[in-house]
């Protein structure tokens, strides 16, 4: 059989051989084969390391979503549909992915491509619009790979990074950088603004979003989010640190799932380190069990932890009253300690009394008295927040008022947390690091505007002490 030119170039280049073209006078093609090249260290680059690790747990996205036409172009016509495209990355090899919340708001069905070319139907599992983070599952027998997970508190600028991801539809794009600033507050649009970002000139293009910003050594320190309309070398990602605590308050088991175990955690320090127990709810699993503030949480099961996000992966899918082993450290002395998940509807009376003081809190902090407003008032204002909290009463004196909150304004986000729910204000109330944040952002609908740039001085524990003991 005789081939072409182009078909003898397919055949040698599937059969993986080294291939070299010289052009003829004639017009004909001249191929000289020979065998593939040994690798050179040279050429075996870090860039080419992390990518080659990190590449088989960042997925494509794509999804058809029904846009309406713009009120401006004094048209009627239907709405229509448009396909859209993002990046995942795989966090817990359950088929548990991280991706931005605007890659599948309102996407009828999220398609997710693995690096190995299988393609699944994924579940939304949980969002934060106000962070733009969401958590997709993908069905899986088997475990998937999952992201090596770096810090992003010790960031430097100029320091080497790495993008992936599925750039204008070509499906794990690599591109590299430097970190070209820190602590970047972007408003992109009027319903959408980001804080404390990485800036990057890495290129990140459409479909960039929600994948992985790398450092040298191949881990994920960011969620690429967003590109500067009109700029060059501008892009922006979300720093891993706060993504991470994002993806713990989704993945929570207890709003998740309806389990309960009763520990508030941190990272006790450096990366992949033990997991430092800050509170534990009295009457929880977690009291039962022996588990006191102070201990450190090596592994849960056969669940390495270093992070609040390990707790809540290595709770989820298990059974009520399932037993966990706990290996925790105490005073210089290791011990097991058996933890066994309970159901939260068995917290009923619990649940009420916290959340009198959990009212309290957030008056006493705050100055603010609020109730949950109704889903009816988000579908119609065809807006990507879920849910709100309602201000009924500002008090006079308090951070709320100093900053120009009034009554009626919905409460839609707070510092880095969604406040859709009064669970999530309950949350936000019971952090122990909270008045150490000093300041937080806040995020309100008032009538047809979105409000950003206010900050709520949080009142000294000690004053929100003393006003406690004044109203008893």
């Amino acid at each position: 059989m005789t081939h072409t030119p182009r078909a003898r170039l397919s055949r040698l280049c599937a059969a993986g051989a080294w291939l070299a073209v010289s052009y003829l006078p004639a017009g004909d093609y001249q191929f000289r084969l020979a065998q593939a090249r040994e690798i050179t260290q040279q050429r075996m680059s870090p860039v080419v390391m992390a990518v080659r690790e990190a590449r088989p747990a960042v997925v494509s996205i794509q999804g058809q979503k029904t846009v309406a036409n713009s009120a401006d172009t004094g048209t009627s016509d239907a709405p229509r549909q448009v396909n859209g495209m993002g990046t995942g990355t795989i966090i817990d090899e359950r088929g548990y992915i991280l991706t931005n919340f605007h890659v599948v708001s309102d996407v009828r069905k999220i398609q997710v491509t693995l690096d190995d070319g299988r393609t699944f139907t994924a579940e939304l599992i949980a969002n934060d619009s106000r962070c733009d983070l969401a958590v997709i599952k993908i069905p899986t027998t088997k475990p998937l790979p999952v992201i090596r997970i770096g810090t992003s508190c010790d960031l430097m600028e100029g320091e080497s990074v790495i993008a992936l991801g599925n750039a204008f539809g070509y499906q794990q794009t690599v591109t590299r950088g430097i970190v070209s600033a820190l602590g970047r507050d972007v408003q992109v649009s009027d319903t959408q603004s980001y804080d404390d970002l990485i800036q990057t000139d890495a290129s990140i293009n459409p479909g960039n979003s929600g994948g992985p910003l790398l450092n040298i050594d191949g881990e994920m320190i960011g969620v690429n989010v967003a590109v500067r309309a009109g700029a060059q070398g501008i892009g922006f990602a979300i720093p891993v640190d706060d993504a991470l605590r994002t993806a713990a308050n989704l993945l929570n088991v207890q709003r998740l799932q309806s389990k309960w175990h009763g520990l508030v955690t941190e990272a006790a320090g450096d990366l992949g380190g033990p997991l430092r127990v800050v509170k534990v709810e009295s009457a929880s699993p977690a009291d039962a069990a022996g588990l006191q503030p102070g201990d450190e949480i090596a592994q849960v099961g056969a669940v390495p932890v270093s992070r609040p996000l390990d707790l809540e992966r290595a709770m989820l899918d298990r059974p009520i009253g399932e037993t966990l082993t706990f290996r925790v450290r105490r005073d210089n002395q290791s011990m097991n300690l058996d933890l066994a998940l309970a159901a939260s509807r068995g917290r009923n009376t619990v649940s009420r009394a916290a959340a009198n003081e959990f009212d309290t809190a957030a008056w006493n902090m705050f100055g603010l008295k609020l109730s949950e407003e109704p889903k009816a008032t988000f579908a119609r204002r065809n807006t990507r927040y879920r849910g709100g909290m309602r201000i009924d009463e500002v008090r006079s004196d308090s951070p709320a008022a100093r900053q120009g909150i009034m009554p009626g304004d919905v409460l839609v986000g707070m510092h880095g947390w969604e406040t859709a729910t009064s669970q999530d204000i309950q949350y936000i109330v019971s952090r122990p690091d909270l008045a150490d944040l000093g300041k937080m952002k806040f995020y309100l609908l008032r009538g047809q505007n979105t409000l950003y740039q206010g900050f709520l001085n949080i009142a000294p524990a000690s004053e929100v002490a003393t006003r406690a003991s004044s109203r008893r």
